[in-house]
């Protein structure tokens, strides 16, 4: 059996990660897991946190999992990639795109037919690394039934529940615009807001949103999305990977100029039409729920919940082999520089 090692390197990490430890479990792997101070204490009782340097080398990890792009190369075994969202269009393919390859990962576990063709062309060209249309694992838990979610939809009372999300980007996020609405469409009540920011928007953000939270609206943050997701009826948002989640539930989905309309989403240009939008998108317009329906065939079709199951497979024909030769991955001075203090944040030097 393998070890896996999850890097949980933010507060996003969590829900990417917990549904592969579940299946590594399952089939009978070790599973230790690696995240700074900030992150440690959201850990639960059975998820064993390796902490120091000399816990790491004992460990023996034979692959090593991460959402984020960035992860310091001198980590043990294979590297396999996740991602930490489905949305490809948030930045362009030049410069810090979803399809840059940074020589960091060993195997890209992709969601469906708008990425994998891309990452597969990609790992003909460099041949390094090996590439599993898998499903995003993030997303397993959000076919099952979920009692979190009913009670945040109880406390709607019966009225229709709106959820906010955002992004951290500031050229992209709409969360410091809608404040300008937020107070007096919460105070209204007719609705029942469910809010929450990226973990890396400013604190100062997180304070006005955390003060919108009463008898008609509450605050939530990274680990609850999924619940959150389930128990929404619409969801406002910009240009977050959130929205994908949410459109796979067959729901309705405002945004606030969006970096790329299309015919899913119901995108308004201005803080003041997000009212009216939320009227029609509770309609669920025919044409938009098509289009809902056509978009997700290509970024996720898979609905099964066994998205995770997929990456445990698909990392142990890695290390098999199965995948044929792969290349030894190029050596970059300039990144095993920088990783040094990513890597000393994650544990000491002991």
């Amino acid at each position: 059996m393998s070890a896996y090692l999850l890097l949980a390197s933010e507060l996003y990490s969590l829900p990417v990660l917990r549904p592969v430890a579940a299946a590594a479990l399952a089939a009978g792997h070790r599973v230790g897991w690696l995240c700074d101070d900030a992150v440690a204490p959201r850990l639960h009782a059975d998820e064993p946190r390796i902490a120091s340097r000399s816990a790491l080398r004992a460990f023996a990890a034979d692959a090593t999992f991460a959402t984020v792009h960035r992860i310091p190369p001198q980590l043990p075994g294979k590297q396999v990639q996740l991602f930490h969202g489905l949305n490809i269009d948030k930045r362009d393919d030049a410069g810090r795109g979803h399809f840059r390859i940074r020589g960091l990962f060993d195997l890209y576990c992709t969601h469906g037919p708008a990425t994998t063709p891309r990452f597969a062309a990609l790992a003909r060209e460099h041949g390094d690394f090996a590439v599993a249309e898998t499903g995003w694992p993030k997303l397993d838990p959000l076919f099952a039934p979920s009692p979190a979610a009913d009670a945040l939809r109880a406390a709607a009372g019966g009225r229709p529940v709106v959820m906010m999300a955002s992004t951290f980007t500031e050229s992209l996020s709409a969360a410091p615009a809608l404040l300008t609405v937020l107070p007096e469409l919460i105070a209204r009540g007719d609705r029942y807001w469910l809010l929450t920011l990226h973990p890396k928007c400013p604190p100062e953000l997180f304070a006005a949103y955390r003060a919108l939270a009463g008898e008609h609206a509450r605050f939530l943050e990274a680990p609850d999305l999924l619940d959150m997701l389930r128990a929404t009826d619409v969801l406002v948002c910009d240009t977050s990977s959130v929205i994908e989640e949410c459109l796979l539930l067959d729901k309705p989905v405002v945004t606030l100029r969006t970096r790329r309309p299309r015919p899913s989403l119901l995108d308004v240009r201005t803080p003041e039409g997000i009212d009216a939008a939320i009227d029609i998108a509770l309609s669920r317009p025919p044409a938009q729920m098509q289009a809902i329906r056509e978009y997700i065939a290509q970024i996720h079709p898979a609905r099964d919940g066994h998205s995770a199951q997929r990456v445990v497979e698909a990392t142990e024909r890695l290390l098999a082999g199965g995948f044929g030769p792969l290349r030894p991955r190029k050596r970059s001075l300039w990144r095993r520089l920088k990783a040094r203090a990513q890597m000393q944040a994650l544990l000491p030097e002991h």
